[in-house]
């Protein structure tokens, strides 16, 4: 049985990242796909390991050798997923996470129907700029176009299979495991996980 591929994407600033990760610490079972990225490292990021860091040229040379999954231009950056980080690992039956955008979804989903998406929203306007401001990682002009972007992306929240706000943290990772734990206690998937269990209780 092949593995599930869940795609979580959001506005800038409304805790995507740090629910993953602690989605990531409390779920070994699934693999986080690091993403190929044409934009600058940031202070702390480490190459292989937040993104695979590459200039505009190779990029470009991927896309046209059909490398990417899914690919956009994100506030004037690309970002992609490869196939080699994705596909092998779900013919494996390993689950793999995707912490990308709604263009990347949307182009995801066509090649695997069955993904499972979900999307975060803040609890309001106020409280996303907030937080893009106490992050103090971004320039004011930087802040003021993601809040300007932030629009387009929630207008997407209607095409994912869920949607958490994540106002109380807790609540929203509580919400975010829940999802996955449904999706593993699915009939087909639990027929193929306890198939020796089954047979003994019917011998």
């Amino acid at each position: 049985m092949t593995g599930t591929l869940y795609i979580v994407a959001a506005p800038s600033g409304a805790g995507k990242s740090s629910l993953v990760n602690a989605l990531l610490e409390r779920e070994p079972g699934i693999v986080l796909s690091i993403s190929h990225t044409t934009r600058p490292p940031r202070p702390g990021d480490v190459d292989g390991e937040h993104y695979h860091f590459v200039n505009r040229g190779v990029f470009e040379r991927l896309i046209a050798e059909g490398a990417f999954l899914e690919y956009a231009e994100v506030f004037g950056n690309f970002y992609g997923t490869s196939r080699e980080a994705v596909e092998p690992l779900l013919a494996q039956g390993r689950d793999v996470l995707l912490e990308i955008d709604w263009q990347g979804a949307q182009q995801v989903r066509r090649v695997h129907p069955d993904c499972v998406s979900v999307f975060i929203l803040p609890p309001s306007r106020e409280e996303l700029e907030r937080r893009l401001r106490t992050r103090a990682a971004d320039h004011p002009a930087t802040i003021a176009r993601r809040l300007a972007e932030s629009r387009e992306e929630i207008a997407h929240a209607g095409d994912f299979d869920y949607i958490i706000v994540n106002d109380e943290f807790a609540d929203a990772l509580a919400d975010l495991r829940a999802i996955v734990t449904t999706r593993r206690l699915r009939r087909e998937v639990q027929l193929a996980r306890h198939s020796a269990l089954i047979r003994d209780l019917l011998a």
